[in-house]
C-alpha cells in the first residue's frame, strides 16, 4: 500500500497549471518516491466530479464513487510511496458556469474520496491540498477563463455580482476541513510566487520529498497565464458576434494564435 496519499483538488485558477506541469516535467526524478496521477489518467473520474457539481444527485456521486475506487484498484499498492492525485476539477466546475456559484460540491466529493481511500487502504494516511488565490485576484482570472474557454458574453460586473461570494476559496477550503477527519493544508498561490517550484513546492513538501531532492528538480514557467486586455476583450467580442459555435471557436482560435505571434516578435 503507499506509505501516504495527497490530494490535490485545486481550486481553479490557483497556479495549478505550473504545479501539474512541474510534477509532468519531473517525474521520473520522483517516480522512486511518488506515484503522480494527474487529468490524463483519471478523466472518466473528473467528469463524474464535475456531473456531480452540476446535478448534485445521488446517481452522479454514486458514479463518482465507483470510477475513485475502480482508480485506487487499478494503480495497485504502490509500497513505499506516496500516492499523489492533482486536478482541480475533482473539486467539480469552476464556479461562475451556469449554475455553478460556487465549490460546495467539493468537500461532499472529499468525503467520498476519503472513505473510499480509507476502505482500499486502511493503514495509509491521507492528506488533502487546496491552493487558494485571493478573491479579487480569482474573480478577475476565472472571468477571463471562462470568456477565453466558453461562450460567455457576460459583463465583468454582472460576473463579479453573481460568482463573488464563491471567491472567497478560503471559505471553501473550510468547509472542506470541516466534512473531512483527515488534514487540509491549505497553500496561497501569492505566497508561492518566489518558491523555485512555485505552487508546487508546498505540495512536495506534503509529499515528503526533501528540500535537496527538490533543489535538483526542473522548474516550469508558469502556464495558462492571462493575456493583455485587448486580446480577452476580442475574444469577449467573439462570443457575442458568433452563435455558431464552429465558426466562434475558428474566430477565438485566431485571435489566440495571433496574440502569440505578437508575443514572439
Amino acid at each position: 500500500m503507499p506509505r501516504a496519499i495527497i490530494i490535490h483538488p485545486g481550486f481553479h485558477k490557483t497556479g495549478t497549471s505550473s504545479l501539474q506541469q512541474v510534477l509532468r516535467r519531473n517525474r521520473s526524478a520522483l517516480k522512486g518516491q511518488v506515484r503522480i496521477v494527474l487529468r490524463g489518467e483519471m478523466r472518466d473520474l473528473v467528469h463524474a466530479a464535475r456531473g456531480f457539481s452540476t446535478w448534485r444527485d445521488p446517481f452522479t456521486l454514486d458514479k463518482f464513487a465507483r470510477r475513485f475506487r475502480a482508480l485506487l484498484e487499478q494503480l495497485g499498492p504502490m509500497p513505499k510511496r506516496v500516492l499523489c492525485l492533482s486536478s482541480e476539477e475533482l473539486a467539480g466546475h469552476m464556479p461562475g458556469r451556469e449554475g455553478i456559484l460556487d465549490y460546495s460540491a467539493a468537500p461532499v466529493l472529499a468525503t467520498e474520496m476519503e472513505r473510499i481511500a480509507a476502505e482500499i487502504y486502511p493503514e495509509t494516511p491521507l492528506s488533502v491540498c487546496v491552493t487558494l488565490r485571493r478573491p479579487e485576484s480569482w474573480l478577475r482570472s476565472a472571468y477571463w477563463e471562462h470568456v477565453k474557454a466558453s461562450s460567455m458574453t457576460k459583463e465583468w460586473n454582472d460576473f463579479a455580482a453573481s460568482t463573488g461570494p464563491g471567491a472567497d476559496l478560503a471559505a471553501a477550503a473550510d468547509a472542506m476541513a470541516a466534512a473531512l477527519s483527515s488534514p487540509v493544508h491549505p497553500v496561497w498561490l501569492e505566497a508561492c510566487a518566489e518558491l523555485p517550484l512555485g505552487p508546487a513546492g508546498p505540495l512536495l513538501d506534503l509529499c515528503g520529498i526533501p528540500a535537496e531532492v527538490q533543489r535538483k528538480l526542473v522548474p516550469v514557467p508558469p502556464a495558462n497565464t492571462r493575456a493583455d486586455d485587448a486580446v480577452l476583450l476580442a475574444l469577449l467580442a467573439a462570443n457575442r458576434d458568433y452563435t455558431d459555435r464552429d465558426a466562434r471557436a475558428a474566430a477565438k482560435q485566431a485571435i489566440l494564435k495571433a496574440a502569440q505571434e505578437t508575443s514572439r516578435d
